[in-house]
């Protein structure tokens, strides 16, 4: 995708479309919210299929393996899909990963917060149709679009005290620490000490849930505050390398490349070029 952010609707029609032409499971370099009000969703993530009746909600993290399906219920379909780049809620995204880690998807009632949600969506959309969009009102009304969800989430959550949710909550907890000093040069020994656990044992669980170390997490973190700078401010390559902890600013560009393919130089112009047009 080579959007920041695109919202975009499935009715029966496209359901049939999709469904006719099936793909093979796949991962993307963007993040993706389906908001299912009408129909159903044949969804494999994790390694494992299901489906999920409309109302719904489902969210699918960079870089996860996935399919969808859409598919249409009394020739009804309708779901609101939101993709956006990490570096577009930087503050958020992150989060998200422990949070829909294995339950990707979670069923709704058909009540006022589904409502609530379709009224959020089709501002999004109608904000994105203005001749000028304002990111900064889609980012907040996105944002209150997880919130919601996240509290819809704590409502159907059954508190069981499972290996794997101790694991969740142990990565969730790390993600917070990471928020507050991911701009510090500070490695895998200190997030480990502040979660009084191993450097071995945190390496494990990041692995387990994120398939990346956690080196590479804080390396990503980084890379997405390096993006969110560089689109955001006019701050030189140097000093957002010095904001983000990096002694030098060769360094900084050289992993910055390695990671998304560009220099920080290339990124911004690329960047500006998609948010003028």
């Amino acid at each position: 995708m080579n959007k920041l952010f695109h919202i975009f609707k499935v009715d029966a029609a496209e359901a049939l479309k999709i469904a006719s032409n099936p793909n093979d499971p796949h991962n993307h370099d963007f993040e993706e919210l389906l908001i299912g009000v009408e129909g159903q969703l044949e969804h494999f993530i994790d390694f494992s299929s299901k489906t999920v009746e409309a109302p719904f909600v489902s969210f699918i993290t960079k870089g996860k393996v996935h399919r969808v399906i859409p598919k249409a219920v009394n020739s009804r379909c309708d779901i609101w899909g939101i993709r956006f780049k990490s570096e577009f809620i930087p503050e958020t995204t992150f989060q998200l990963y422990s949070l829909y880690h294995n339950q990707a998807n979670l069923k709704l009632n058909k009540d006022y917060c589904t409502q609530r949600l379709v009224s959020l969506c089709e501002m999004i959309y109608e904000e994105t149709k203005q001749e000028t969009p304002n990111y900064a009102i889609i980012r907040q009304l996105l944002s209150v679009v997880f919130t919601m969800i996240e509290i819809e989430r704590k409502k159907a959550d059954n508190s069981n005290e499972s290996l794997e949710k101790t694991q969740n909550t142990t990565f969730k907890n790390f993600l917070t620490i990471l928020e507050d000093n991911y701009h510090r040069p500070v490695g895998v020994e200190f997030y480990a000490e502040k979660l009084f656990m191993s450097s071995r044992n945190l390496n494990m669980i990041c692995q387990n849930i994120m398939e990346q170390s956690v080196s590479e997490l804080i390396e990503t973190r980084k890379l997405i505050e390096a993006k969110n700078l560089l689109i955001s401010t006019d701050k030189t390559i140097s000093e957002i390398a010095y904001d983000l902890g990096y002694n030098e600013n060769s360094y900084f560009s050289n992993v910055f490349k390695k990671k998304s393919g560009q220099s920080p130089s290339e990124f911004r112009d690329d960047m500006k070029k998609l948010l003028v047009s």
